[in-house]
């Protein structure tokens, strides 16, 4: 009999294609669930499983951000990290569009267009983080610096105190 193969996201596939290191989590899930139920479900802690945001400059320009699933982004100290006056949430409607992830499996790593990318300081001090592994029921765990590098994202203090 033939060995089930094992189904690659794009992420997945930029991770093995850069020779980064990661591990894979898979969950049962038909539709969107938060970070923290997936935490739940996985039974790893919430302050090594981190979000996805994407926001928008006045400019229309896009910016991602990558935060604790239990924290809320602070949309001032986001605009600062990247130079804008301010920055608004994306409509839950636009993302597909703008990421070419759909909301619950949008990964900072391998996006339809390489988009300014901030991860939560926060996580330089974790051996590892978990983030979406590019599709609803898929995690992928790896060190926050390579997250920093598949995603040429830079760590900044951008979650609400």
């Amino acid at each position: 009999m033939a060995k089930s193969k094992e189904i690659k996201t794009n992420a997945m596939r930029i991770l093995d294609r850069m020779k980064i290191p990661y591990s894979h989590y898979t969950y049962e899930c038909e539709e969107f669930v938060d970070g923290l139920q997936v935490a739940d479900m996985l039974g790893l802690p919430h302050e090594k499983v981190y979000k996805t945001l994407v926001t928008q400059g006045p400019a229309k320009e896009y910016f991602v951000f990558v935060i604790p699933v239990a924290e809320e982004l602070d949309l001032k100290k986001a605009a600062r990290a990247v130079g804008q006056k301010s920055l608004a949430m994306l409509h839950v409607k636009d993302i597909n569009g703008v990421t070419g992830y759909i909301r619950g499996g949008c990964t900072a790593i391998g996006m339809k267009k390489q988009y300014r990318t901030v991860i939560e300081k926060k996580a330089e001090a974790l051996p590892t983080v978990i983030v979406s592994g590019g599709r609803i029921g898929s995690q992928i765990e790896l060190a926050p610096a390579d997250l920093a590098k598949a995603a040429e994202a830079r760590f900044e203090d951008v979650v609400t105190e």
